[in-house]
């Protein structure tokens, strides 16, 4: 690991110009303002300040610049410190915790138990890792790397005696988690780390947490066949790298899906991406035609030159061009307004030619992780009759949307604020609110256990 010289963080003055843009750009400043009101505002802005006085450098000054924007909602904004220093002479290495025992040591230690513990031998990818009890908590040992940085001894892991704790990377960075979890009997997640028992493997029906595992580690979606009845469509993410993914495994098990009566989606902790990403799977569940709400720009000179950056993308078409020059224009003559780059249309209503019969119910799993991107399908897809929503209430960030990042003058800090308002506001608003299910899957039933219960409801 490299270590870096701080350079001096004029953090007030980033403040300023922080505060003063947002305050400027943002489309949902006013709308938030007007929620709580002036004086819980500038009470935040007098704690806030405080804080900035106090941060000594720019990662301190970063967090209170991210607490000041959770005033306003809880994502579609961000505060990126800009590395614009250079590494030391000194450091080119890291200081690593080392225990030194062998896989036999470990095996040795292992206490005789009729039900699981941490204590034993796992194994990932990369690392077979032996974890053993250490200073009332447990400490996780690399016997074995296929990373030539991680030798034997070196602790790979560290779990405190509250059960959090963090996985080291292969960058030596910290993943912490706040609890080392028992998937079934032989699977254990650390955060978003999944290890799998390999010495004492306990005997059991470990199907479930197997494919839990599998679901939650992956970054690709995938579908898998559960039964004669029922497929599990996994996706991870909406980002625009997914798309394709997504539309090829619609296509190679389009046969497949238009025969078969259930379809589990499964989106927990999908964060959200490009819209464009779900489109080819709507097809799949439409029944009737689905109304969109759109969204206004503001417009303000930081907002449009985005737009305006757009007509220098390479490849446009003509069309495409003309159609971006009128948004421009649009907005430069409506300065200080929302406005609505739809022709005025408040809903587009999509309509499609086929309804397929199969699959016949589909069942879509959230959680609160669900947000953005996420939260714009399922407000589409809940709108057919063969869709349900499993799990519990989104994270609820969607009606202020369209994330632009722009640099501070000092080039120590990217602020990222939004450019649009939805037009459900204030009659359906999502943001703070989030989505319900249909189903409420309540904290009786393990992450684990989730997608069982979902496909004993489809198949029962």
């Amino acid at each position: 690991m490299v270590l870096f010289a701080q350079q001096p963080c004029n953090c007030e003055g980033n403040f300023k110009w922080v505060k003063e843009t947002f305050e400027k750009n943002d489309a949902g400043f006013d709308y938030v303002i007007q929620q709580k009101g002036m004086a819980a505002y500038e009470e935040h802005n007098k704690a806030i300040l405080s804080k900035i006085k106090k941060a000594t450098d720019k990662e301190q000054c970063a967090v209170a610049m991210r607490e000041w924007l959770l005033f306003f909602r809880k994502s579609h904004h961000a505060i990126i410190p800009v590395n614009t220093t250079k590494p030391t002479a000194a450091a080119s290495s890291i200081s690593l915790e080392v225990l030194a025992l062998s896989e036999e040591q470990v095996k040795q230690g292992i206490p005789d138990a009729s039900t699981p513990l941490l204590e034993g031998i796992w194994t990932t990818s990369s690392y077979k890792i032996g974890i053993v009890k250490k200073d009332k908590g447990y400490k996780g040992i690399i016997l074995t790397s296929g990373n030539p940085a991680w030798k034997p001894g070196y602790v790979k892991l560290n779990i405190t005696a509250d059960s959090a704790g963090a996985f080291y990377m292969g960058d030596f960075s910290a993943n912490k988690f706040d609890k080392a979890v028992l998937v079934g009997k032989n699977t254990l997640q650390l955060g978003t780390v999944f290890l799998k028992r390999e010495y004492p493997v306990f005997p059991g029906n470990d199907d479930a947490a197997v494919l839990y595992a599998k679901e939650m580690a992956t970054s690709v979606p995938f579908m898998q066949q559960l039964s004669d009845k029922t497929i599990l469509f996994r996706i991870p993410t909406f980002e625009d790298y997914a798309k394709h993914d997504i539309d090829s495994l619609l296509k190679l098990n389009d046969a497949l899906l238009k025969r078969t009566q259930n379809l589990v989606i499964d989106i927990r902790n999908n964060g959200g991406g490009s819209d464009i990403s779900y489109y080819e799977i709507i097809p799949l569940l439409y029944t009737n035609p689905i109304r969109s709400i759109n969204t206004t720009f503001l417009s303000t000179p930081l907002n449009n030159s985005r737009m305006e950056g757009f007509l220098a993308t390479p490849g446009l078409s003509d069309a495409e061009k003309k159609a971006l020059t009128e948004a421009v224009n649009t907005l430069k003559e409506n300065p200080g307004k929302f406005v609505n780059l739809n022709k005025g249309k408040i809903v587009d209503v999509g309509k499609l030619d086929t309804i397929f019969p199969f699959p016949k119910n589909v069942a879509i799993i959230i959680n609160n992780q669900n947000g953005s991107t996420s939260e714009e399908f399922l407000l589409a897809a809940r709108q057919s009759k063969k869709v349900k929503l499993f799990g519990v209430t989104t994270f609820g960030v969607l009606d202020i949307s369209n994330t632009y990042v722009v640099e501070s003058p000092d080039k120590q800090f990217k602020l990222g604020y939004a450019l649009s308002k939805s037009l459900r506001i204030p009659d359906l608003a999502i943001d703070g609110k989030g989505i319900m299910p249909d189903y409420y899957i309540d904290k009786s039933i393990p992450d684990a256990q989730w997608l069982n219960y979902v496909v004993g409801v489809l198949e029962q």
